[in-house]
């Protein structure tokens, strides 16, 4: 494999785009001495969805709570859209693995408390039709009466990318959101989540252990290097043309190339202790 796929690891090559995440020589240190990350550097522009792979430890959600604000850095700088990132703000949302649904409220309720938390001001008939257009969005209008117990795991998801779009965030946070789930509705969901990107265009930045979701997905997949003192090993542009076809992109030979190198990053490069 060639350096084609590589760029520089502090800058995007799209120079006309304004930079939405910013991430400056950012170190994370926990009270007990351990060096999660060391001097990562990442332009993230306006739009653009990325991808963040590595192994276990490696500090991608680290790294991802630094920016929606669950974490702050030990040194350097995270901003969105030019302001430092303290506390978590509905200028970035984030959707889990595990869904945080409330069981006892309703999906509707569940994207309505949202909606009502960000936009107290606004008339309730307002934000209920805002609730009704983001589970339609997501194909949930039938359940939107239904609670999470009552509704499988690949729908529950759904409420939750309902729920983090609804409020109109300038940056979403996927943290491993499908990894619960079966292949045939990951790739559902997937399918599902590049049409309401590319109709929004808000800014994504998505933790995966998935090499074939984050390429057929992002923009640029981000690898990590292993933990301790963890920090972006390469960035890789993902060339395929938007919007997306599976079968088409499956069918390119330079699928696999980027398949391949991304694999020989993260087996053998970088390959974990645990890994034989």
């Amino acid at each position: 494999m060639t350096s084609t796929y590589r760029i520089d690891k502090t800058r995007t090559n799209r120079s006309t785009s304004k930079p939405s995440v910013t991430i400056e020589n950012v170190s994370m240190v926990y009270p007990n001495g351990f060096k999660a990350l060391e001097n990562v550097n990442l332009t993230v522009n306006e739009g653009e969805f990325i991808t963040v792979i590595g192994h276990s430890g490696c500090g991608k959600s680290t790294l991802l709570n630094m920016v929606s604000g669950f974490n702050r850095a030990s040194s350097g700088a995270v901003r969105v859209n030019g302001k430092s990132v303290k506390k978590p703000g509905p200028d970035r949302m984030v959707v889990f693995q595990n869904y945080s649904l409330l069981p006892w409220l309703t999906a509707f309720e569940n994207v309505y408390l949202a909606v009502d938390s960000v936009f107290p001001k606004k008339p309730v008939a307002e934000k209920r039709a805002i609730v009704r257009e983001h589970l339609a969005m997501v194909g949930l209008s039938e359940a939107a009466d239904k609670k999470p117990p009552q509704i499988s795991g690949g729908m529950k998801q759904r409420v939750c990318i309902a729920r983090a779009l609804a409020i109109r965030p300038e940056v979403l946070i996927l943290d491993e959101p499908f990894g619960a789930l079966d292949a045939i509705t990951k790739e559902e969901l997937q399918e599902e989540l590049l049409k309401i990107w590319n109709e929004n265009r808000c800014t994504v930045l998505m933790i995966t252990h998935d090499i074939d979701e984050a390429l057929f997905l992002a923009d640029r997949l981000v690898m990590m290097t292993n933990g301790p003192a963890a920090t972006i090993g390469e960035i890789i542009n993902i060339p395929f043309e938007r919007p997306r076809d599976r079968d088409r992109i499956l069918e390119d030979p330079e699928y696999y190339k980027l398949r391949n190198y991304a694999l020989d990053f993260l087996y053998n490069r970088f390959a974990h202790d645990d890994v034989a």
